[in-house]
């Protein structure tokens, strides 16, 4: 199959029009994207003259997994959605749970990466410079070794911190989109939320340091609407388990009682694999 042609979004940006294009329109599949380790089909959706791409997983193409319920992943995706959209950051792309050609699944606004940005590199240095953090050594050949950073970057920051709220279990460098506007998207929050400490991240940069003060002020939001009865707590409702939204609000409560970012526990693995 030819590779799919991409469409721009037309009469609508990036937000509550986006999602509602989303949630209505008209979705019609044009190609499977194959790097994919879940069924992920690359679609238009279209509704009242308006038109976007977008990316539909349907639930039936999520492969079995030891650690997560079968069936829950596309209701992960969209949890992490409204987590973003709580925050005010606007970090996942508009991203809605409903039916497909081949069934429920999730549906996710396309964003077109920037090809030009720049957030991670392999230095050979023992110490990262100026506007980059250290993640840790790298094997790049045989006995050969290079040093992984991320840029210092406060979108990268903000990421970071979205995912020690929603204990995202796999945050590589190809789920970051940077688009030309400027923002910075991250996708792929299947393997999310899960009551035990699963964080794993390439966003460890800041490990051990003060938050700042803007994400302290974005925690406590967090803090309000997803108490029993809040807004967020409502949304979340059916997307995750009430154990895995008790779990969401600790992590919430230990971030404001630490004021840093977290660091590596050594209990799981700390970097996705592969880290790409």
């Amino acid at each position: 199959m030819p590779a799919p042609e991409r469409i721009p979004p037309r009469g609508v940006t990036p937000g509550a029009a986006a999602a509602g294009l989303l949630a209505r329109g008209e979705l019609t599949v044009r190609g499977r994207i194959r790097e994919a380790s879940n069924a992920a089909l690359f679609c238009t959706v279209a509704h009242d003259g308006a038109e976007a791409s977008c990316v539909y997983k349907p639930v039936a193409g999520e492969r079995p997994l030891w650690d997560f319920p079968d069936g829950t992943l596309a209701g992960r995706e969209v949890a992490a959605y409204e987590v973003s959209e709580a925050t005010g950051w606007g970090l996942v792309p508009p991203t809605v749970l409903r039916e497909g050609p081949y069934g429920e699944g999730m549906v996710q606004l396309w964003i077109e990466a920037a090809p030009e940005a720049e957030l991670l590199a392999l230095l050979d240095a023992e110490e990262p410079g100026p506007g980059w953090k250290a993640i840790g050594f790298a094997e790049v050949g045989e006995d050969r070794t290079a040093l992984l950073v991320h840029a210092d970057d406060e979108r990268l920051r903000r990421l970071a911190v979205l995912d020690a709220v929603i204990n995202n279990a796999d945050r590589k460098g190809g789920h970051l989109l940077p688009a030309p506007d400027g923002r910075l998207y991250g996708i792929d929050h299947g393997v999310a939320f899960h009551a035990e400490n699963k964080l794993r991240t390439l966003l460890w940069g800041w490990a051990g340091e003060p938050l700042p003060q803007e994400a302290l002020c974005v925690l406590k939001g967090l803090k309000d609407a997803l108490a029993e009865g809040g807004a967020l707590a409502a949304r979340l409702a059916g997307l995750i388990t009430p154990a895995e939204a008790d779990a969401t609000r600790a992590r919430v409560d230990a971030l404001l009682a630490s004021g840093v970012h977290p660091e590596p526990t050594g209990e799981w693995p700390a970097i996705p694999w592969p880290p790409v």
